[in-house]
């Protein structure tokens, strides 16, 4: 072996142990527990008590407490009995609360499989046989209507307690944060905040593979988007260089921190502007979908095919500029200061 072949050798091995100890010390959130046999379903560790159930559907966030369990959506009804057999290889205890992101079928279709796994227990009026069902009130509205288009959902899958305001909490073994962002994928949904483990659960909110869903037929519009992803942003603290720290289980995708939120927020903006400039100057639809406002975020957030496509992501969000344009107030004339009178400014000196 030549000297230059012996350095390279060692170049080798040397980059071999750091690849070995670079897996050894990853965080937990890319450690994964062995789901039950045949099942489909992952069970990831995120952080503190907080785990991620993936292949139900949505993603299922799992908080385990000392004396409970909290999920965060249910995914599909038929995946219920994988979702529970995952859940048990970890914990017994009951699921004392179940909190819906929004009404979407793939959220909210095992509420009554995974609630009758547990009870609730009420200060006042002692234990009650299944889980609280938790939801903001928009959600309950939606599950309980009728249209031409959708029926409403079995009784048994409607929310069993709700909330009207902007905000509500809980504890379970930690403070559970719920935030009600208006009008951005749907007009229920809901930001999950757990506190201590340094875990948020977005829902359909946020979908890192995919451009954001906005559902404008329950009240979604792209406006309310942005301003949800900037609440998320708000709430996000980086380990170091936007990276780590607290991290956030996406609807449907993969876990992501503070960077991947920051770009997908930016990514939304940007088109939202585009699209936003080509209203007002009375381009119909054909015509901004023809000048390609995603084209150049089409590589990673686009699809041609499913149930999201790029064009029903255009389509949404120029319906719900549109819409936001109509019922704009027209552009007020300034009010001109009268002959002698302070300037405003000179008022607050």
């Amino acid at each position: 072996m030549t000297g230059t072949t012996a350095i390279f050798a060692r170049i080798v091995l040397i980059a071999l142990a750091l690849l070995s100890a670079a897996f050894d010390s990853a965080p937990p959130r890319a450690q994964q527990d062995q789901p039950p046999d045949g099942s489909s379903i992952q069970l990831l560790h995120i952080q503190g008590r907080v785990h991620m159930l993936a292949g139900a559907g949505a993603n299922i966030t799992v908080q385990f407490g000392d004396n409970a369990i909290v999920l965060v959506d249910t995914g599909l009804a038929q995946m219920s009995p994988q979702v529970i057999a995952a859940i048990r290889s970890l914990s017994q205890k009951p699921i004392e609360f179940v909190i819906n992101t929004s009404a979407d079928a793939d959220h909210t279709g095992g509420n009554h499989n995974l609630a009758q796994a547990g009870h609730f227990i009420s200060g006042m009026g002692g234990e009650r046989p299944g889980a609280s069902v938790v939801s903001q009130i928009a959600v309950l509205d939606r599950m309980t209507a009728s249209s031409e288009k959708d029926t409403a959902a079995s009784p048994e899958l409607w929310p069993t307690d709700t909330y009207d305001n902007d905000k509500w909490a809980l504890f379970n073994d930690e403070a559970v944060f719920l935030e009600h962002p208006h009008a951005a994928h749907t007009d229920g949904d809901s930001i999950v905040f757990f506190r201590r483990s340094d875990v948020i659960s977005a829902g359909d909110i946020f979908t890192p593979d995919r451009y954001p869903m906005i559902d404008t037929a329950k009240g979604g519009t792209i406006n309310g988007e942005i301003d949800a992803l900037n609440r998320l942003l708000d709430i996000m603290v980086p380990r170091a260089d936007e990276e780590g720290g607290t991290y956030v289980i996406p609807g449907h995708g993969r876990i992501c921190d503070r960077a991947a939120v920051t770009n997908y927020r930016d990514m939304a903006t940007i088109i939202r502007d585009r699209i936003e400039d080509l209203v007002k100057k009375g381009r119909s639809l054909d015509q901004v979908k023809a000048s390609k406002p995603t084209l150049d975020y089409d590589g990673i957030y686009g699809a041609n095919s499913g149930f999201w496509t790029t064009d029903m992501f255009i389509d949404a969000v120029y319906r719900s500029l549109s819409a936001a344009s109509a019922n704009a107030p027209p552009p007020q004339e300034p009010v001109k200061p009268a002959k002698g009178s302070a300037k405003p400014s000179e008022n607050y000196r």
